[in-house]
């Protein structure tokens, strides 16, 4: 069997993702890496699966895509179905906990792990090699979703254990960290924030008023880093 690092890294193409997909190469050194992507029919879905492919093609992965379109079709978060998504203002940021159950899709990031496992299982199988699973979970203080906190990767862990004939580590290295630390880990690293997606809207440009690009645009203004960003400055309160 081959010594060698492998990596497993879920990237949505937005930022998080994006700087742990780089952090993953060029700071862990892991030599053979795969990047895998979920459509769940996200209205997102073809501008995340563009810099999600633009990221592998960078650091030299493989792209490997799911399709979990039932995920999709039960989900009754805003990120799946038609509704009034709320313009907010750099204010709104005091309080988010009303604003996320909106986005907030039931279990996704443990079905997207378990999907992950058994990936890295048949992937054991086909080419006997481990490969360790990397998630762009950051720090999401006290209005954390359940399956984004360090409890929940610890936990999951110790379901893989007991689920996989091997030892599949799950790695969330950017958890501790708030976004302006990642904004400027990826400056660091090189990264180009403008090749990264984060709106909810399912548009070619970041809308500029969802709860993500205004979570983009606060670590961008707290980071004290120029947001290259473009937004569609007609539906935006400009105020970072």
């Amino acid at each position: 069997m081959e010594n060698s690092k492998n990596a497993l890294i879920l990237c949505s193409g937005g930022l998080d993702s994006v700087v742990t997909a780089f952090y993953v190469k060029n700071k862990l050194n892991y030599n053979k890496i795969k990047m895998l992507f979920f459509d769940y029919k996200q209205k997102s879905v073809i501008q995340e699966r563009r810099y999600a492919k633009l990221c592998a093609k960078k650091i030299g992965a493989k792209f490997i895509e799911i399709k979990l379109h039932w995920l999709g079709e039960i989900s009754n978060s805003l990120i799946n179905k038609k509704g009034k998504i709320k313009k907010l203002a750099k204010k709104d940021l005091k309080s988010t906990k009303k604003e996320s159950k909106k986005f907030y899709v039931p279990c996704r990031n443990s079905i997207f792990l378990i999907n992950a496992l058994a990936l890295a299982e048949s992937l054991f199988i086909k080419e006997k090699k481990i490969y360790d699973i990397f998630t762009g979970f950051k720090c999401e203080g006290k209005e954390s979703y359940p399956d984004t906190t360090q409890e929940f990767v610890k936990e999951i862990n110790e379901f893989a254990k007991i689920s996989c004939s091997k030892n599949f580590k799950i790695i969330a290295p950017l958890i501790k960290k708030d976004k302006e630390d990642i904004i400027l880990l990826g400056k660091r690293l090189c990264v180009d924030f403008r090749k990264t997606f984060s709106c909810y809207m399912g548009k070619s440009k970041h809308c500029g008023y969802c709860l993500s690009c205004k979570l983009r645009q606060a670590g961008f203004y707290w980071a004290n880093v120029s947001d290259p960003t473009i937004y569609n400055y007609n539906n935006k309160t400009k105020d970072f």
